[in-house]
């Protein structure tokens, strides 16, 4: 399925070292401005970009993509909450890394942190496949499990803190690249912060107020935690009820809370942390804004005809208040977040678990579309979903923009997002470690293939009965 484009004529220019790629035509967002310039030309070798400016005459017997003038090269999109999860039966999450890598390459998104695995054993399968080249896929930088509440059979009592830093050390030294906190105590959260910069891993939280004994993402920062899940935390955050409720509450005609949202701000700067807003993933639960939840792909369509089948049985479902008016909510602070200085400490994550309506992967374009209708600027946003998120898990000298010496992740989009923003859905060519793939292709290899084939293979599909919950 990799990218084979015939070389422009030898008589043209000198040869390049074997294996090159040259990417000519076209226009180049690099993620380091506001605007769009002509393709100067990119020149890649060995999965790595070698320099910016490469005339046609030069590139010899590489192999060269020609693109369109109008047609538009930015950096691979990076997930950081990109759930491989799936519940097609409502009978508990199982994790897939079959068909979800391929949608979530498909759609441009070259880097993914899971931010909690359901079944690390079958995470790992997942990133070998894809390592061996059995099959496509993103970066997939391992969570490990949940540490918290969310992951089965956590016990507050069993895992104290010697407990789990003894288990987090395993998790570093065998291939975890970050931890993911989500209903866990304040001293828990301590520790597990302590092992993973000690291993130089991150670790990102979905934390609550400080109600009940959880930890208010203000908290979370002082003690260092580089990335907050959902809700900003501080002040107006009150620990006398859940964040939940305070969140959807807020009455931001009131100088007294703008005050506390722009004072947290300008923590997380301060702090170097970073707010992963997730502002699209409370409406999938709630109305379905129109304007953000279509369809351009037949994402059902990805489903085996007797997983459609089930899933469509039990839809739609009932939308939820509270989620509804979080939406919302979550669009007008993310603005205020960002006018208080906040734009570079905004990162992307999507945070769908599939119950099969809609997928991860396709995720990515519905939040940033979701940032810009919040008033970002289309730049603002597209960086958000790229080198930002690169800084906020500790891999941008080699990711998040394109420039001499990074990896060659990148993607090729007919339209221009810093115009339209939902131009990013028309992703029509996706490099990878310096291995290009037509989208379309990727969007057929895995159509159908999403879940059981029959009711015989059903159980396998139901984590509660698969895992014994």
């Amino acid at each position: 399925m990799a990218l084979a484009i015939p070389a422009l004529a030898e008589s043209q220019a000198p040869e390049p070292q074997p294996g090159t790629t040259a990417i000519i035509g076209g226009v180049l967002w690099d993620g380091t401005a506001d605007v769009a310039r002509p393709n100067p030309g990119i020149l890649i070798q060995n999965g790595t970009i070698l320099r910016l400016g490469v005339a046609p005459a030069e590139v010899g017997a590489a192999t060269v993509v020609l693109l369109e003038d109008d047609q538009f090269i930015m950096p691979g999109l990076f997930d950081l909450h990109a759930h491989y999860a799936v519940d097609l039966f409502g009978e508990g999450r199982v994790d897939d890394y079959t068909v979800n890598p391929v949608l979530f390459l498909a759609n441009g998104v070259t880097s993914t942190f899971p931010a909690g695995e359901i079944d690390p054993d079958e995470a790992r399968r997942g990133r070998a496949r894809i390592a061996s080249g059995e099959m496509p896929g993103p970066r997939i930088y391992s969570s490990g499990p949940y540490w918290g509440s969310a992951r089965p059979g956590w016990s507050h009592e069993a895992m104290t803190p010697d407990s789990i830093r003894k288990e987090a050390t395993y998790w570093a030294l065998n291939g975890a690249r970050g931890f993911k906190a989500k209903g866990i105590r304040p001293e828990q959260l301590e520790v597990l912060i302590d092992v993973a910069h000690a291993h130089g891993l991150t670790v990102t939280g979905h934390l609550d107020s400080g109600f009940r004994n959880s930890v208010n993402p203000r908290d979370a920062i002082y003690m260092g935690i580089d990335r907050i899940e959902h809700f900003m935390g501080g002040d107006a955050f009150v620990g006398t009820q859940s964040a939940y409720a305070s969140l959807e509450s807020f009455d931001l005609d009131d100088p007294e809370t703008l005050d506390r949202i722009e004072a947290q701000t300008k923590l997380f700067v301060a702090q170097g942390a970073y707010f992963d807003a997730t502002l699209s993933a409370y409406d999938y639960w709630a109305g379905k804004d129109a304007e953000v939840y279509d369809y351009w792909e037949d994402e059902r369509g990805f489903l085996t005809p007797y997983a459609r089948a089930e899933v469509e049985s039990r839809l739609p479902r009932n939308p939820m208040g509270q989620f509804e008016r979080i939406y919302y909510m979550k669009r007008r602070t993310i603005k205020l977040f960002y006018d208080f200085g906040g734009g570079d400490n905004i990162s992307l994550g999507t945070d769908h678990p599939s119950w099969g309506e809609w997928w991860s992967g396709f995720g990515v374009h519905r939040e940033l579309q979701s940032m810009v209708l919040a008033g970002l600027p289309n730049a603002a946003a597209l960086r958000v979903g790229t080198i930002n998120s690169a800084r906020a898990f500790g891999v941008d000298e080699r990711l998040g923009t394109i420039e001499q010496g990074k990896y060659a992740d990148l993607i090729v989009i007919d339209g221009n997002p810093l115009e339209e923003i939902t131009d990013t859905r028309r992703v029509t060519w996706v490099m990878i470690r310096g291995d290009g793939y037509y989208t379309e292709p990727l969007f057929e290899s895995v159509r159908g293939k999403m879940g059981p084939a029959s009711e015989a293979d059903a159980d396998g599909w139901k984590g509660n009965l698969r895992f014994g919950r």
